[in-house]
């Protein structure tokens, strides 16, 4: 399965700040959301960076209460893994699983087409695993 057909499941919408952004904003933001990430892009609509919970948790820790009036910018990561609508599911799983991330945008022609995450991609190995189990079933009880 290819990352459009993923997208055109769950939608293409994602949710962005700025790196301005306030990390209390995007806390605000991801409660509001129910995401775990938000891509930080410029006003071009260029990608900035992606920020995550993860991310707040661990500079929090690092740095105290005081981060949280702080940009996003200080914060996020820069070097953002992408991929594009034709890469395969199983691509993506190689490379969520080697660079130990959760959340990866979707680039189309340079732009922001969507983000997959984690959880979408193993709900999506689930429903193969169940169509496979449903297929073998149907097999074995005509023979």
């Amino acid at each position: 399965m290819r990352i459009a057909d993923l997208l055109r499941k769950k939608g293409s919408a994602v949710a962005t700040v700025t790196p301005e952004t306030t990390v209390t904003t995007l806390l605000a933001g991801l409660a509001e959301h129910n995401v775990g990430a938000m891509v930080v892009v410029h006003p071009d609509g260029s990608i900035a960076g992606i920020v995550s919970e993860r991310d707040v948790v661990r500079r929090l820790n690092e740095r105290g209460p005081g981060l949280l009036d702080g940009p996003v910018s200080e914060i996020m990561t820069k070097l953002v893994a992408s991929c594009t609508p034709d890469d395969s599911v199983d691509q993506l799983s190689v490379l969520m699983t080697q660079r130990r991330i959760r959340h990866v945008p979707v680039l189309a022609d340079g732009r922001l087409a969507g983000i997959v995450s984690i959880g979408d991609v193993v709900k999506n190995r689930m429903e193969e695993l169940e169509h496979s189990q449903e297929q073998l079933q149907a097999y074995i009880s005509q023979g």
